[in-house]
């Protein structure tokens, strides 16, 4: 049953990440293409591992930043002798949109718990926003893919949309505020399982939430996170709620279906006059 909260609602949108967060449990969709759009363009291989460290960031900048990665850069340096390049990272770019177009509806499965979440916040009058690191040609192919199964949005702010650019920054995450006329930033909460997602949410003012077992830090298949045991989950918070909290994010969830009592705290806090 979903907590009811004794105080007046001031709480008017929820903002939520895509990958990770609402579709797609482990985040396996963007992180395995990376490494196949790498292999692709330039016969270059990189790790699973290595292409989740950027998670978050718009498509174009996780490339950019893979090419900066220690480990990734160097190496790319030793088999081509030089830096990655913008036009390395287009031609990378330009390997990965087709790919993912194709690949995207084997990992648009919603999570456990998101859409009866979904369902229930309308009910409550809270507008449903979503910002992605996806670009708008990979998006209008998952969107169909999980309105069909009963989820869209309110609106949709891409990577690609915005001239100012995406995360870290705040502008998708204010995008979603003028797109849904919110009265306040601080009455919106912005759900990520990313750390440039929980940064996008507190540079645009907003109470964010971290997901510390769904996601690309976990890393973990659903069936995997179904299987574990209380000592394993256990294990796996203590390894990904730091780096959320160091981050700053305000609370730290395992997946979105925990929500409801967080944003009951939320509410209480906003009754007292506390702001994020």
């Amino acid at each position: 049953m979903t907590p009811i909260s004794t105080t007046k609602p001031q709480l008017e949108a929820v903002i939520f990440d895509w990958a990770g967060t609402m579709v797609d449990f482990g985040s396996f969709a963007p992180t395995q293409i990376f490494v196949d759009a790498f292999a692709q363009a330039y016969g270059f291989n990189i790790s699973l591992e290595e292409a989740r460290r950027p998670m978050g960031l718009g498509k174009w900048q996780h490339i950019e930043a893979l090419g900066q990665d220690p480990d990734v850069g160097p190496r790319w340096i030793t088999q081509f002798g030089r830096p990655l390049s913008q036009d390395d990272v287009r031609h990378i770019y330009e390997a990965f949109i087709p790919l993912q177009v194709e690949r995207v509806g084997a990992h648009s499965d919603l999570i456990p718990g998101a859409l009866s979440l979904v369902q229930d916040l309308r009910k409550q009058g809270l507008k449903i926003g979503s910002t992605t690191g996806y670009p708008r040609e990979v998006m209008n192919r998952l969107m169909a893919l999980t309105a069909d199964k009963g989820y869209l949005p309110d609106c949709t702010i891409c990577a690609d949309d915005l001239a100012a650019g995406s995360r870290p920054g705040p502008w998708m995450a204010l995008a979603c505020v003028q797109d849904l006329h919110i009265g306040a930033v601080s009455h919106c909460v912005k759900v990520d399982d990313t750390v440039p997602g929980i940064a996008e949410g507190l540079n645009a003012g907003m109470w964010t939430v971290g997901l510390a077992l769904s996601g690309s830090p976990a890393g973990w298949t659903l069936a995997e996170f179904e299987n574990a045991d209380e000592d394993e989950r256990r294990t796996v918070r203590e390894r990904v709620t730091p780096m959320f909290e160091a981050a700053g994010a305000h609370f730290v969830i395992d997946t979105v279906a925990d929500l409801p009592a967080v944003l009951i705290a939320i509410e209480e806090r906003l009754a007292m006059g506390l702001r994020p």
